[in-house]
């Protein structure tokens, strides 16, 4: 009955909180929330989602606006964050750089300064982290990274919460990358030092990580094997992405030629353990990084994993802008 009274009364009056300059919270990468944020999350997200599948009104964000703003193309994060800010009572600003000052050489800087005095949070789909970086140091409100080449943390929060969702606690687990290092494998990296699980990762000659970028604990989670078979091996979810990804567009033959022998088949599958998941954070090409049998087969979970990108970021947004709500 508690619960019914705060939805009914977060209709009419917002939860969030006003923000305090230098005291705001941020998430640019996996790393910047610890194991126990990272909990409240999962937990909260399971919430979320049961209140919109109930449909039960919750609008902690009511009269809150989210800017969006896009250098990137978009489906399912604008498709997401959109819905999202909405069934948490808000509402959301579109803004690409193409139509934007931003897009006219205006400075990040100054950007971030003007959008952060008119809107509540922000959030990001942009190429290099740095620019990412820029904007959140000079914004007043709490700013989502949306995707970056280096990073994908919304990506791989919904999918640790959709095997949570589906198996449980992924602590002491093994998640194999079968593909490129890129933003998913680097943002995997550090779930898995904050999460306490395995990473096997393969890749072909000239696509391995960039060491530079692993920290020292890094060694106690990550296993390179140089043969994707190995990296598959009793791994309890297995999960790729397209070879070619946006900015990367003019290496595209020679991605395909190296890596061929890379895709998640039937036989790579038949490799990780019986109930194993399959994971792809879309879109998908069929044929190349993954086979038609195993996305569309019965340990594929891409769907779920989709749709929970809108109730792990509403739990996300909930967070930065009104804190721990049970």
């Amino acid at each position: 009955m508690q619960s019914k009274t705060l939805v009914e009364s977060s209709t009419m009056t917002s939860l969030a909180k006003p923000q305090v300059p230098g005291q705001v919270k941020h998430y640019l990468q996996f790393s910047d929330l610890n194991r126990q944020e990272y909990d409240y999350l999962l937990k909260r997200t399971a919430w979320l989602k049961a209140q919109f599948k109930s449909y039960e009104t919750w609008h902690p964000l009511h009269d809150r606006t989210l800017a969006m703003i896009f250098e990137k193309h978009s489906t399912r994060t604008r498709l997401s964050f959109e819905a999202g800010i909405h069934q948490l009572g808000g509402q959301a600003v579109y803004l690409n750089t193409r139509d934007t000052q931003l897009g006219r050489g205006e400075p990040v800087e100054d950007a971030a300064q003007v959008i952060s005095r008119m809107t509540d949070i922000i959030m990001i789909r942009t190429f290099g982290q740095d620019i990412i970086d820029r904007f959140a140091a000079n914004s007043r409100v709490p700013v989502i990274n949306g995707l970056t080449n280096e990073f994908h943390p919304c990506q791989v929060l919904a999918d640790i919460f959709t095997y949570v969702e589906a198996r449980g606690p992924i602590q002491g687990k093994t998640v194999a990358w079968v593909g490129d290092a890129n933003n998913m494998a680097y943002t995997w990296i550090q779930a898995a030092e904050c999460l306490d699980f395995q990473f096997h990762f393969s890749a072909p000659e000239g696509y391995q990580l960039d060491t530079s970028r692993l920290t020292a604990k890094s060694a106690q989670h990550l296993t390179v094997y140089a043969d994707p078979r190995g990296a598959c091996k009793g791994a309890d979810l297995v999960s790729t992405d397209v070879w070619t990804s946006m900015g990367y567009e003019a290496e595209n033959t020679s991605r395909m030629s190296a890596f061929k022998d890379w895709m998640v088949d039937e036989e790579l599958m038949a490799l990780a353990k019986p109930d194993a998941l399959f994971m792809h954070c879309l879109p998908a090409h069929r044929g190349e990084e993954v086979s038609a049998g195993v996305i569309d087969g019965p340990q594929s979970i891409v769907w779920e994993e989709a749709e929970n990108r809108l109730h792990v970021q509403k739990a996300l947004m909930e967070y930065l802008l009104c804190g721990r709500l049970e």
